[in-house]
Order: structure tokens, then C-alpha cells, then sequence
């Protein structure tokens, strides 16, 4: 936890990004570190995070993160917490609460609150379509002998 919140207090002062370190951890080695780095390379989902997850998948070679732990310096937004499960990390620790983002103004309970509402009720309007067509991709998916599980 201390090389993450190292992490986080680096990055802001380097001006990358936002206040927020992370690493990922297996049998007690860092394998992934990450900072928060949206404004510095204008990418909303450089995450530290996203960043560490995916510098662990990479030096692991693959991209389940099972028997690692994160350590993030910041309780994770709603796009982190899904990238945590899809990395299918076994667990992780927070420092700092949502609540203490919100106070200095990072909007991740926005966020929270319309993942909670249907989606033709959602701020950004989301508006099915062509899924007859779009099917089709996953019926090839189903067809497939050789598909990698995830």
C-alpha cells in the first residue's frame, strides 16, 4: 500500500494525472505498477488501475491476474472495480473511500448512480440497435473451435 500511495503522490506531483497509485502483487513481488496518467496522455481510461492490471497481465503473459492482490490508493471507480473482475484478481485494498474522492471533486458516484438506473432512463442516451446483425458475431464466437475462454 505505501508503494502505491508513493505511486500516487509521483504522479501528481510529475503532473501525469490525478491523485492515484496502484501496484499488483504475487507472492508478495510487485508485478504491476500503475498511476493515474488521463491528463498527461489524454486517455480517460489510463487508470492507475487499468495501468497496473495491465503491466501484471503483461509480465504474467496472460490476462487473468488469479493469486495476485492490487493495492490501490483509492477506493476503485466503477470502470477499475469491473477491470478487477475481469482480471479475476483475488482481492484488493483501498486507502482513501469514494467519498473522500468526491470531496475533491472526482465524480465516481455519478458514475455509481447510472449504472443503478435503466438504460433508456441514463443521462448519455444509449439506443439499441441492429442487434439481429450484431448477433451474428457471437454466433461465430459459439462456432469456434479454438476460442481462448475468458
Amino acid at each position: 500500500m505505501r508503494e502505491a500511495i508513493r505511486l500516487a503522490v509521483e504522479g501528481l506531483t510529475s503532473s501525469r494525472g490525478g491523485p492515484f497509485g496502484a501496484v499488483v502483487v504475487k507472492n508478495g513481488q510487485i508485478i504491476g505498477r500503475g498511476q493515474n496518467e488521463v491528463t498527461s496522455t489524454n486517455d480517460p481510461t489510463a487508470h492507475a488501475e487499468i495501468n497496473a492490471i495491465r503491466q501484471g497481465c503483461q509480465k504474467l503473459g496472460t490476462f487473468h491476474l488469479i493469486g495476485c492482490e492490487l493495492y490501490t490508493s483509492c477506493e476503485p471507480c466503477p470502470m477499475c472495480l469491473s477491470a478487477i473482475y475481469w482480471s479475476r484478481i483475488d482481492r484488493y485494498y483501498f486507502g482513501c473511500t469514494s467519498q473522500d474522492a468526491a470531496a475533491i471533486q472526482f465524480a465516481d458516484d455519478f458514475i455509481r448512480h447510472e449504472l443503478s438506473v435503466p438504460t433508456e432512463q441514463r443521462t448519455i442516451p444509449a439506443i439499441p440497435l441492429m442487434r439481429d446483425d450484431a448477433l451474428a458475431a457471437f454466433a461465430a464466437w459459439q462456432a469456434k473451435t479454438d476460442r481462448v475462454a475468458y
